[in-house]
């Protein structure tokens, strides 16, 4: 079994196995995961919460769960910090990873999305992991 994902030994393996993806240590030193230069989710702390962005129904509904709060900084763009002691499964974390890559990659341009091969994944809508 791999590393929970709220440790960098699950993180950062996990989200650079997304398509395209990218990751730089910014700020205190957080994991941060980057599509097409823009950051899709990120790990403060090790072990920490992990920051990811969400459509703004799994926001309304993602806040509402004790162990998940708004992103500081982040929450006016429908991302939460999801904590260890959140009630999400270790692979319902992981898909919301997913599914914010793609959110973040949709909103690339449509030249940039294809130099990097994502226009097959956004038409794809979401998908497992």
């Amino acid at each position: 079994m791999s590393a929970p994902i709220f440790t960098r030994a699950g993180f950062e393996p996990f989200v650079l196995a997304q398509p395209a993806a990218t990751l730089v240590h910014q700020w205190r030193d957080d994991s941060v995961a980057k599509v097409g230069g823009k950051i899709f989710a990120l790990l403060d702390n090790d072990p920490g919460e992990v920051w990811l962005k969400v459509s703004e129904l799994a926001f309304d509904m993602l806040t509402e769960l004790p162990g998940i709060r708004p992103a500081p900084y982040f929450a006016r763009a429908s991302w939460v910090a999801i904590g260890l002691e959140a009630p999400l499964r270790e692979d319902e974390v992981r898909a919301y990873i997913v599914e914010a890559h793609r959110l973040i990659a949709t909103r690339l341009t449509r030249r940039i999305r294809a130099e990097l091969a994502l226009d097959g994944l956004i038409a794809a809508g979401p998908r497992r992991s």
